[in-house]
């Protein structure tokens, strides 16, 4: 398979691929890892008249801790570096932890945390990173900067708010509580492969009970999904038996899965109850302090 004839632009600058976007009138597309993008194009599902390859805007590669202890990523960031940084690990470690599932290393040394969020597979782990962490993320067009927040960025499969004459330039995500605890869990058929369903969380505790919650889902909608409800049931509780039961009845509640050669929506909505009652429980005892 070989992809259509387009034509190819090297940009050295955001200025001046933003420019190269704005010729190209709605038919121009951005490449950088190309993971999604090549695919696409060899089986003719995208015809863009130009590529614009960024690879060499180095102020779009960079992962920078902030003073409230945030993190700024560039959108040329790649998975592997995500996977490997100190920094990320410290201060954002289920970031750190979902990129082991990102498909396959030599996958991960390729893409780009800006290329994986624009695509917004609703099975790939950055959207859902980007939704639990409450990310932000800045846009650049010829009529200036915007910054969007995650849950209004994924607007459906593999459509996402970045319009045809913007480009993804840095992503930010506001600090974690003191000594939160996390998880992520996931289940695919192979690793590497896209997720059935996945489950992320972090929990904040203070005296024994739950000061702040996140719960975020993928693979069981079209876009990733932050369960509200199962946060609010958590909300001053204790981790009880109880209490996981009405999260996960919750969480199930919430979801609308489909039905695909993969598995059953029936499968999926059992399998990400039981990954969230896994999740919160992960969460919990490192939120106490466990090593788990």
């Amino acid at each position: 398979m070989k992809p259509p004839k387009f034509e190819y632009v090297r940009a050295s600058s955001v200025a001046e691929a933003v420019a190269a976007l704005a010729a190209g009138a709605g038919d121009a597309k951005i490449i950088a890892g190309g993971q999604s993008l090549v695919p696409m194009l060899n089986f003719r599902l995208l015809s863009p008249s130009v590529l614009i390859d960024i690879n060499r805007i180095a102020e779009l590669d960079f992962v920078e801790e902030q003073p409230d202890g945030g993190l700024r990523i560039g959108a040329l960031t790649r998975h592997h570096t995500l996977e490997t940084s100190p920094v990320v690990k410290r201060l954002f470690p289920v970031l750190n932890a979902a990129m082991a599932h990102v498909a396959h290393l030599a996958i991960r040394n390729r893409g780009t945390i800006g290329g994986s969020i624009t695509h917004a597979d609703p099975a790939a782990e950055l959207p859902l990173m980007m939704v639990l962490l409450d990310a932000q993320i800045k846009l650049v067009s010829p009529k200036g900067e915007r910054v969007v927040d995650a849950p209004d960025f994924f607007v459906a499969a593999l459509t996402s708010a970045v319009e045809e004459d913007e480009i993804v330039t840095e992503i930010n995500l506001p600090p974690l509580p003191p000594q939160a605890g996390w998880a992520f869990e996931e289940v695919a058929r192979r690793s590497g492969d896209f997720a059935l369903a996945a489950v992320g969380v972090v929990l904040a505790v203070e005296d024994g009970k739950v000061t702040q919650a996140r719960i975020g889902v993928m693979g069981v909608g079209d876009t990733p999904m932050r369960m509200h409800d199962a946060e609010t049931i958590l909300f001053d509780q204790a981790c009880d038996e109880q209490t996981l039961d009405e999260v996960v009845q919750a969480v199930r509640d919430a979801v609308e899965p489909n039905t695909d050669l993969h598995a059953s929506a029936d499968y999926r909505r059992h399998l990400v109850g039981v990954l969230a009652r896994r999740a919160v429980i992960t969460a919990w005892r490192r939120a106490h302090g466990e090593t788990v």
